[in-house]
């Protein structure tokens, strides 16, 4: 079981981004003020992803194909359905992030996992690595947001 005070500096994190990118409008969200990929719906995305790689993939041992959405920490991570709306990505993101909480519940912090590209890292270090993934992607989405809605023609293109 992840360690208490690990959950909830990771929660704090997931509900960061969420907090940091839900004041957007859908076209905001996709503003691209960067070369990348990164944009504030696409954090989410890719965050989502994440925590299907760490909790899904690498934790419970699904098959990429078994998770309920895309599982590799890859450029495709960052893409967003031009059908799918913040709304809908946020909605996925807590759904992911519930999910990884129930995997959560099962393993020792000192339990060892095979990472698909990290070779093998114990539980604790997965969720130390999560909080660090999720902490790097809100600050993104913060000094995105600031940008955004200080002068919402700075956005470059929008995808």
């Amino acid at each position: 079981m992840i360690d208490e005070e690990l959950a909830a500096v990771l929660d704090a994190n997931r509900t960061a981004l969420i907090d940091s990118v839900a004041r957007l409008t859908d076209a905001q969200s996709r503003s691209r003020l960067v070369p990348s990929l990164t944009t504030p719906i696409a954090l989410v995305k890719h965050c989502a992803a994440a925590e299907r790689v760490w909790f899904q993939r690498t934790v419970a041992g699904l098959a990429e194909a078994e998770c309920d959405g895309y599982a590799t920490g890859d450029d495709r991570s960052w893409l967003v359905d031009p059908d799918q709306t913040l709304a809908d990505v946020i909605a996925e993101f807590a759904a992911v992030a519930e999910r990884s909480r129930r995997i959560a519940q099962g393993p020792d912090p000192t339990d060892r996992f095979v990472h698909y590209r990290r070779g093998e890292v114990t539980f604790r270090w997965i969720g130390l690595h999560m909080i660090e993934e999720l902490a790097r992607h809100a600050g993104h989405a913060d000094i995105l947001v600031e940008q955004i809605l200080a002068d919402p023609s700075a956005s470059r293109t929008s995808l």
